[in-house]
């Protein structure tokens, strides 16, 4: 009985379509209005006691199953999947400003809780009473192995695959079983399938989709960068022995001056300046400022504008507010988050492999600036850190760093001692080393590097003494 009744709540059908006896339609309408009213009571409960923003998704989850997939259903664009081990958050912010400045309404999981019991979350949390979403698109960013289960529920119509770099092997396993997860996101997707053609791993996924039948068969473009810029983004095989495969079979890392065949791309980052920088697309060259900071940001600009462009596919497009739009885009919460303590920037960075931490550095450099690090090891973290012996972290030495935290915060000082790099403070508890952290560095612009929930303290404990953005 209970799987027939799912049926009839997820597809909406009377029960004699389903061949549901003796349960009068009416009442199966009252169980299905009233899963919504229930999680948004959960929802504003777990937020008034502190809780997880992803709780009451898998509560609505457990009462009404199919409620996810009978809500982005009904939107007329349907939904755009972002995933990769880089960049998730930032992109998709950066994804829905662009189609909000076309005049699009955009539904997201804000949170960046990116498993499928966060965007049933997140739809809690826009949906009216009786679960109707007014929304034209949905755009989520989605953990590369939770979104194989998302899309075997809702299959995405767009689809935008980053990257793939060494991360929690300890959750994914080898690296090539990550592309594999990216690979079926792209083999479920009905109409665009955006792909980094600077990743090999990424790229050879449009071999992939080549060998779907016609009738499941979406269309693929590429991101990427102008050859200037090809050894600022090495890919994780050039990173750890200077030569990998790329789309078209040759080396990646070819002898310098060597050619290397790529497909055309539909955006092109052609240069990155201190607060500007160039795309190319449909044969023109665009200058734009940008707020955001970090160079892989920037990059992932030109993954956002390829989305966009797709999803906005041959209607009309306002060309110079799309580019206005991308110039104004903030920093996602915790990616080169900037904000004020004592009347002095304190920027937030993000950094979770070896890529990332290596990219902060070079685009947050430490001259001038007072430096923590806080580094954990929980479950959204990866539970390995031996990732932190594949940084260098010889940029740090001038200026030193003040205080290291977080559980594994002597890991980190035995690894700058490796590289020469003077320290102070060493605390694992991040409240405690917070405060030493800003009552030692008075009157000085401050930068933390940590890892995820090292990142989520952190904000917590900064919005005790400085505006912080809410996001839930």
């Amino acid at each position: 009985m209970l799987p027939a009744l799912r049926t009839v709540l997820g597809k909406g059908l009377p029960p004699a379509a389903t061949g549901v006896p003796c349960l009068d339609w009416d009442i199966l309408q009252s169980m299905l209005s009233f899963s919504v009213p229930l999680g948004k009571l959960v929802r504003t409960l777990s937020r008034l006691r502190g809780g997880g923003s992803a709780f009451p998704g898998l509560v609505v989850e457990k009462i009404d199953p199919r409620f996810m997939q009978r809500t982005l259903a009904s939107l007329p664009h349907g939904v755009a999947v972002v995933s990769g081990t880089n960049g998730k958050t930032t992109t998709t912010k950066m994804v829905v400003e662009l189609l909000e400045s076309q005049g699009l309404k955009v539904f997201t999981n804000r949170s960046g809780s990116n498993f499928t019991r966060g965007v049933a979350a997140s739809l809690l949390g826009e949906v009216d009473w009786r679960g109707r979403l007014d929304a034209d698109i949905a755009i989520l960013e989605l953990d590369e192995a939770h979104a194989v289960h998302f899309v075997n529920k809702v299959a995405p119509r767009f689809s935008l695959l980053l990257n793939v770099l060494r991360d929690q092997l300890d959750r994914f396993g080898e690296i090539d079983k990550t592309a594999r997860l990216l690979e079926h996101i792209a083999s479920k997707t009905t109409d665009t399938v955006v792909l980094n053609r600077e990743d090999p791993r990424v790229a050879r996924i449009a071999n992939t989709i080549n060998g779907l039948d016609a009738v499941h068969h979406p269309s693929v473009r590429y991101f990427g960068l102008d050859e200037s810029l090809r050894s600022t983004f090495p890919n994780d095989d050039e990173m750890r022995t200077g030569s990998g495969p790329s789309p078209s079979g040759t080396s990646v890392a070819a002898a310098p001056g060597e050619a290397v065949e790529l497909p055309d791309a539909d955006v092109v980052l052609r240069r990155v300046g201190a607060q500007d920088a160039d795309f190319e697309f449909d044969g023109e060259t665009v200058t734009t400022t940008m707020k955001l900071r970090g160079v892989y940001n920037i990059f992932n600009a030109a993954a956002a504008l390829s989305l966009t462009r797709a999803v906005l596919g041959t209607g009309p497009v306002d060309t110079p507010g799309l580019v206005k739009a991308l110039g104004d885009v903030a920093p996602a919460f915790g990616r080169g988050e900037s904000l004020t303590v004592d009347g002095q920037p304190l920027e937030l960075v993000l950094v979770k492999n070896p890529s990332g931490f290596r990219l902060g550095l070079k685009s947050f450099p430490a001259g001038g600036y007072a430096t923590m690090i806080a580094i954990n090891d929980n479950y959204a973290d990866g539970r390995d850190m031996s990732w932190l012996w594949d940084v260098e972290f010889e940029s740090l030495r001038e200026d030193g760093v003040e205080v290291l935290t977080g559980v594994r915060a002597y890991d980190m000082a035995l690894r700058l001692q490796y590289d020469d790099v003077p320290f102070g403070v060493v605390e694992p508890d991040i409240t405690a080393a917070l405060r030493t952290f800003i009552d030692g560095s008075r009157g000085k612009p401050k930068r933390i590097f940590c890892t995820y929930t090292s990142m989520l303290a952190i904000r917590r404990e900064l919005a005790k003494i400085t505006i912080v953005e809410v996001v839930s």
